[in-house]
């Protein structure tokens, strides 16, 4: 005899390993680390700061 299967269940895990297999894809694509997010954020703020401290100041006339 074979196992029966509930055909809403069935249905519904394929939808959820179809959308986690798509989250899966987008993250590698997309996605970056907080660490990652952290390191650029200083790395930019590093720039700015170093940008700003090139700046000649112009006498008011």
């Amino acid at each position: 005899m074979s196992k029966l299967v509930n055909l809403n269940k069935a249905r519904k895990d394929r939808k959820r390993d179809a959308e986690k297999r798509d989250a899966e894809v987008n993250a590698a694509r997309f996605g970056r680390s907080k660490a990652e997010k952290q390191a650029m954020a200083a790395k930019l703020s590093k720039a700015a700061q170093t940008l700003d401290g090139h700046k000649i100041d112009q006498p008011e006339e």
